[in-house]
């Protein structure tokens, strides 16, 4: 049997039952080549997945347009059925025609197939979280934009009412649509890229910790140039870690309610990524850190 080990602590969404290790799994790497198709090896997936929940994970995030539908089916593969404390967040809001594009899907009927085809290829009768990917104004579909989040939430909102959701959350939004959102329905978690290159959610971080809501960064080391790289793996080399362990203790250091979700398709490189738990960055290396964000090239 293998022993759990350190996850950062807990955190408790918002006014549920659901108290998450601070360190999680990501599953979108799961899939084929962006995020497309089967994976080379699949046993090697599943035993990814099994490793994990046998540390201690029990936040596992996910989306039926990994694949699409290969990663949830991966996942019921390997955990099915599921410990009881087991939460898995999904996405919704975007499908994947067949030349792999990511493509906004918010209409009801959008959204309420992509409810079902998670609910069937995950085998649950009840998604724990459902986050609204609000697609942004880049091609890939990131990027913040601004605009309402009324018509899918609402559509969420009810298939909540109908048993099919216990709790919603968000990704990729601004607090202007966090505070639209809340006028419709209790959000417990908000899903948005940040790292040590990218902080420009620092605020929307303060002002959701006060509100005691989940804060789930994704790209832990996406964007950074050849300047931003360097001083992290500097600080890396001095620590002995890697330069995504670090990026990763800065994140749980940051703030309490930040949750982790760092993907891999490899079982050495998951044990590589938790160890970020135990890494306690000393005061010197959080400042050389913080000051990553201003090398930034302009």
């Amino acid at each position: 049997m293998i022993e759990p080990i350190n996850l950062g602590g807990t955190f408790t969404l918002p006014n549920t039952s659901l108290t998450l290790n601070r360190v999680g799994y990501g599953a979108m790497q799961l899939a084929g080549k962006g995020v497309f198709g089967p994976p080379r090896d699949v046993p090697a997936a599943v035993a990814v997945l099994r490793e994990a929940v046998a540390l201690g994970i029990n936040h596992i995030d996910t989306s039926n347009f990994y694949g699409p539908h290969i990663t949830n089916q991966i996942i019921r593969q390997a955990l099915h059925p599921y410990p009881e404390d087991l939460v898995i967040v999904t996405k919704v809001g975007a499908r994947r025609p067949e030349d792999g594009s990511w493509v906004p899907a918010m209409s009801q009927q959008d959204l309420t197939e992509a409810i079902h085809d998670n609910l069937r290829n995950l085998g649950r009768d009840m998604i724990d979280v459902v986050n609204l990917r609000w697609m942004g104004g880049m091609s890939d579909g990131h990027g913040l934009s601004e605009g309402s989040l009324a018509e899918p939430l609402t559509t969420l909102t009810e298939l909540k009412e109908q048993g099919l959701i216990r709790h919603l959350g968000l990704s990729n939004v601004t607090p202007k649509q966090l505070a639209e959102a809340q006028t419709i329905t209790e959000i417990v978690c908000v899903q948005n890229e940040y790292n040590l290159a990218h902080r420009s959610d620092d605020a929307f971080i303060d002002q959701l910790a006060q509100q005691g809501i989940a804060y789930t960064p994704f790209f832990p080391l996406g964007g950074f140039s050849p300047l931003q790289s360097s001083a992290l793996e500097s600080t890396a080399m001095a620590l002995n870690a890697t330069p995504l362990q670090v990026a990763l203790a800065w994140l749980l250091q940051r703030s309490p309610n930040i949750l982790l979700i760092p993907g891999t398709s490899s079982v050495d490189h998951l044990r590589e990524n938790l160890k970020s738990a135990d890494l306690k960055l000393p005061p010197q290396a959080v400042k050389d850190l913080n000051a990553i964000v201003a090398q930034a090239v302009r």
